[in-house]
């Protein structure tokens, strides 16, 4: 299974959660785990998701989802899981 790790970051909007699922379920990538919290209007979200059957390369979704977040007005980060791990286990 190949697992990354998606962020979404800022001002708390109507439809954030379901513009960046809509995406990812354009491209067959399957959410795994989502957790996602409010505080003081600043909306913060991380899923893991599997992109073993995505319909395109990694370094595309990333740069795709980072633009929707521009347009949304939210910083988007993709991060593959084995990455996001060793960079957390310092």
């Amino acid at each position: 299974m190949k697992k990354t790790i998606i962020t979404v970051v800022g001002k708390d909007t109507v439809g954030i959660i379901a513009r960046v699922c809509t995406y990812l379920a354009e491209n067959e990538i399957n959410i795994l785990d989502i957790s996602q919290t409010i505080v003081q209007d600043y909306f913060n979200m991380m899923m893991i998701v599997d992109m073993n059957n995505a319909t395109k390369q990694f370094g595309d979704i990333s740069d795709e989802l980072a633009a929707i977040g521009e347009e949304i007005g939210v910083i988007i980060k993709c991060q593959r899981e084995d990455i996001f791990s060793k960079m957390h286990r310092i």
